[in-house]
């Protein structure tokens, strides 16, 4: 199952939700829930505004992980 790391990646670099939606020109609804629900199925293009917004690869924000962890909370 992918998981989204946009929320632990915005915090190394600082940025909070806001600034993230404004550089990423993402609404911040959409932010919000991606932070909340790391889940959160979104579109490439979504995800390619965000991570260029972070000035990180696209492989940077998402990570394949056992599907028990997410419904465990890890």
């Amino acid at each position: 199952m992918l998981r989204l790391r946009v929320k632990e990646v915005a915090r190394q670099k600082g940025m909070s939700m806001h600034k993230l939606s404004l550089r990423s020109e993402v609404s911040y609804h959409v932010i919000r829930e991606i932070f909340n629900n790391p889940v959160k199925i979104i579109s490439t293009d979504t995800l390619n505004r965000i991570a260029k917004a972070l000035g990180v690869p696209v492989t940077e924000i998402i990570e394949d992980v056992p599907e028990e962890d997410v419904t465990q909370g890890k």
